[in-house]
């Protein structure tokens, strides 16, 4: 029978990793993401690009471009789901 032994450094690596664990899976605990990508809009309303192109193009989803990238507000899109987009 072999007896392994758990010195108070293997704990300490534990606690680390943990640590590290806890801060992928949670980052920013309580705060939610104000501006949203264009493939998080699209899987986020299950729409194709096509069809978001659309929304912006008619005025329905607002959106800025930074660079190449189109962002879009997290407020906007609960407005448009609930109805209430300008």
């Amino acid at each position: 029978m072999n007896i392994e032994f758990i010195t108070k450094d293997d704990l300490r690596k534990i606690e680390n990793l943990l640590g590290e664990i806890k801060g992928l899976i949670k980052p920013g605990q309580g705060q939610s993401k104000q501006w949203l990508k264009s493939y998080e809009v699209r899987k986020l309303l299950n729409i194709s690009p096509g069809t978001l192109q659309n929304l912006r193009v008619n005025g329905t989803l607002r959106y800025t471009k930074i660079g190449g990238l189109l962002y879009y507000k997290l407020e906007d899109i609960e407005k448009l789901l609930e109805g209430n987009a300008r």
